[in-house]
């Protein structure tokens, strides 16, 4: 797959890396493949988790991350086209099948996939409920998932809360081992996932520097003493927020039918 715009991209936020100071550390690179086709599953805590999320497989050799993404992104006028241009993945959630297809595709010819499978952000900082497609998804074409533990990009841009991209931001990212889903039980293999990502996620959070992450901290699940929401409250919000936006749709459709 001929690739012009990842490498610019890619070199792009090595050196914003820079320019803001991060200090980003990959624990367990050596777990993901340096050839052939393997999905990493992410937890999903903010709005910049894809950059990060691809730079997890740098170490191996440079390797270059498809990532699974909602289809409004690629409906964007500007982020579209980038999007396309990076052979991300457009998933349609009223329709997974051909996204589904796609990313099988990728896998079986070598490819790195990178899917979130809880679909959205979450609130609570900790792993939600996940769906059964990641296992699925590597059943099918015969690959490995990776899960992948990204901590500390939620302080930069997650939702309820301002953009903040001040200097010197840590940010810890955890590679998981491989395993391989049998496709004997899906619903089985995706509480296997969960557990060992939230397991991850848990690891990202206890070994985060105490200076950088005082007690009562927003962005730290309630559950380890953060201040952030409950799953519980969480779910409420995203209901919240899914009848809303359910609300403003219906009150376009109503005003272009006047």
């Amino acid at each position: 797959m001929r690739d012009i715009t990842y490498p610019a991209v890619i070199v792009a936020a090595k050196t914003l890396f820079k320019v803001l100071g991060q200090k980003i550390t990959v624990t367990g690179a050596e777990n993901i493949p340096r050839e052939g086709g393997a999905l990493l599953a992410f937890n999903h805590i903010g709005y910049v988790d894809f950059v990060y999320g691809g730079f997890a497989a740098q170490p191996a050799g440079g390797r270059l991350v498809r990532f699974m993404a909602k289809k409004e992104v690629f409906d964007h006028p500007v982020g579209g086209p980038i999007m396309r241009s990076l052979h991300h993945i457009p998933v349609d959630r009223g329709d997974g099948i051909a996204s589904f297809h796609h990313a099988v595709d990728f896998l079986k010819k070598g490819e790195l996939v990178g899917i979130f499978p809880e679909a959205t952000i979450s609130r609570a900082m900790e792993l939600k409920e996940i769906k059964s497609g990641a296992v699925r998804i590597a059943q099918e074409a015969g690959v490995p998932i990776i899960p992948v533990a990204l901590w500390g990009t939620q302080m930069m841009m997650t939702k309820d809360r301002p953009k903040d991209f001040k200097r010197g931001k840590r940010i810890s990212i955890i590679v998981g081992e491989p395993f391989v889903p049998t496709g004997d039980d899906a619903n089985a293999e995706t509480e296997r996932l969960h557990g060992i990502l939230s397991g991850l996620v848990d690891e990202a959070v206890a070994t985060f520097p105490e200076s950088e992450q005082p007690a009562g901290s927003w962005w730290v699940p309630a559950r380890l003493g953060g201040g952030a929401p409950t799953l519980e409250r969480a779910k409420e919000m995203d209901d919240e927020e899914r009848r809303e936006r359910a609300r403003r749709r219906a009150e376009k459709r109503a005003a272009k039918k006047k």
